[in-house]
C-alpha cells in the first residue's frame, strides 16, 4: 500500500481564503476613508484653535469680547493646505463662535466640510469654555462629536 502525501491547497480552499479577504477589505475600505478624512479635518480644528486662543486672551484681557469688526481682524485665519477659509462668524456678550471651511477636494471628502467652535462664559470675568461641532458629523474627531 502505498500512501500519498498531500502536496498543497485544493481549488475550494484556495477560493475560501480569497472570498474571506474580500469580504474583509470590503468592510474595511470604507472605514479606513472616513479615518482617511477624519484625520485630515484636524488641520481645520489647528486653524480653529489660534482664533480660540486669540479670543480667549482678548476675554481675560478685558472681561469681555470685543466689536466683531476688531476681532476680525486680530483674530483671522489664513486659507491654507486643507483651509478653505473662515474667521469668527458671531460675537455677543457673552458668546462667540468660530467657524472654519474646508475643501472638499483637499480632504478627500464628497462635500465641504466646516467646524465651529462656540465659546460662552456664564457670567462677566468666569472663564470661557469652548465646544465644538461641525458637519458632516460622521468626519468629526472625537472632540467634535457631541
Amino acid at each position: 500500500m502505498k500512501r500519498r502525501l498531500q502536496q498543497g491547497f485544493t481549488l475550494i480552499e484556495l477560493m475560501i481564503v480569497v472570498a474571506i479577504i474580500g469580504i474583509l477589505a470590503a468592510v474595511a475600505l470604507p472605514a479606513y476613508q472616513d479615518y482617511s478624512v477624519r484625520a485630515k479635518v484636524s488641520e481645520l480644528i489647528l486653524a480653529a484653535s489660534s482664533v480660540r486662543t486669540c479670543l480667549t486672551e482678548t476675554y481675560q484681557a478685558n472681561g469681555s469680547f470685543p466689536a466683531l469688526a476688531s476681532v476680525a481682524s486680530a483674530c483671522s485665519i489664513t486659507p491654507y493646505g486643507k483651509v478653505l477659509g473662515g474667521g469668527v462668524s458671531s460675537v455677543a456678550a457673552s458668546a462667540v463662535a468660530v467657524t472654519v471651511a474646508g475643501a472638499s477636494s483637499a480632504l478627500g471628502a464628497p462635500s465641504n466640510v466646516s467646524i465651529t467652535m462656540t465659546g460662552s462664559a456664564p457670567a462677566a470675568g468666569q472663564t470661557l469654555t469652548w465646544r465644538c461641532s461641525g458637519t458632516p458629523a460622521k468626519y468629526m474627531p472625537g472632540s467634535c462629536r457631541g
